[in-house]
């Protein structure tokens, strides 16, 4: 179930006694993400590869939270002192081939780390001196005492040769040392090409550690808490104790033909979370219900 942006209105926020809305904009600092075991897990292994040099894949659904999970990455190399250098190459209009779009190349790769570790680099013209720069670029980096990581967003848009060729960055080493980990961010198709058995990606496959964000189901009443704590508010003044249920069942999705109850995939996601929140809480305060209950998000 996919919903749409929903903001609260100016009558919801007065209702709620809200300043403004616990939807947009709100994760500002690190003490605003929510911390469920899914994203503590998430959390490390980005920082591993950052610290360690290693290769992970962060997949999660649409609203799944994987934007927020790289901004708070950032936030926590800055508050800690790492000296960590995230180099994320643009990924705008990427797609995985050029009928669509531009391909996001090794070429291309190559060039962004150099620019990072060197913006007044020339970089050589040919790919054997070209890589030759590099590699020597990033081991005197480390020997500094910096890490890198590369981090490339959307790459369920990779093109396959690409994907493949992730696994020649990842061996470039000073010694028996990596000078670079790689992280991808991820929509759910890159695990499907990850998982097939597609001889081109079984060496990234074999490498590569695959970190699944789950819904939220178990989580949600705690979510929701986190959510409104931030602005002093218990999910008790909101929210009646039938709302949880009934949100969680309007945020499952039976794929068409399927007997009720089977294939039924959840969508409770924090994105669909929010936009099916707003519409609740904007349809209480219009009847001037004190909170949601279960009735409200029903017919929402």
């Amino acid at each position: 179930m996919l919903l749409q942006n929903t903001p609260l209105t100016a009558k919801a926020l007065a209702h709620f006694k809200l300043p403004r809305s616990p939807f947009v904009d709100d994760v500002q600092t690190r003490d605003d993400v929510y911390q469920s075991p899914a994203v503590r897990y998430a959390r490390a292994a980005l920082l591993d590869a950052a610290q360690n040099h290693g290769f992970v894949a962060i997949v999660g659904e649409s609203g799944a939270g994987k934007t927020t999970l790289v901004e708070e990455l950032e936030q926590r190399i800055l508050d800690e002192g790492r000296e960590v250098l995230v180099i994320k190459p643009y990924v705008l209009a990427m797609e995985a081939s050029d009928s669509k779009g531009k391909t996001l190349r090794s070429t291309h790769i190559a060039e962004a780390i150099a620019y990072a570790l060197d913006p007044q680099l020339k970089i050589k013209s040919s790919p054997q001196a070209r890589f030759a720069q590099l590699h020597e670029l990033l081991k005197a980096s480390r020997r500094a005492g910096r890490r890198h990581l590369l981090l490339i967003e959307e790459a369920h848009c990779l093109p396959l040769a690409t994907l493949k060729h992730l696994k020649r960055f990842l061996e470039l080493k000073d010694g028996m040392a990596r000078v670079i980990g790689v992280a991808l961010i991820a929509q759910p198709e890159l695990r499907h090409v990850l998982h097939s058995q597609n001889p081109e990606v079984r060496e990234v496959m074999q490498r590569c550690e695959v970190v699944e964000l789950p819904p939220l189901d178990g989580e949600l009443e705690a979510y929701v808490s986190h959510k409104f704590g931030r602005f002093e508010l218990t999910e008790a003044d909101v929210f009646t104790p039938d709302a949880f249920g009934a949100l969680r069942q309007r945020l499952i999705r039976t794929p068409r033909g399927a007997k009720p109850g089977e294939g039924a995939v959840s969508t409770c996601y924090p994105l669909a979370v929010h936009n099916l929140l707003a519409r609740a809480m904007n349809a209480a305060a219009a009847v001037g219900a004190p909170r949601v209950d279960a009735s409200v998000i029903a017919h929402c």
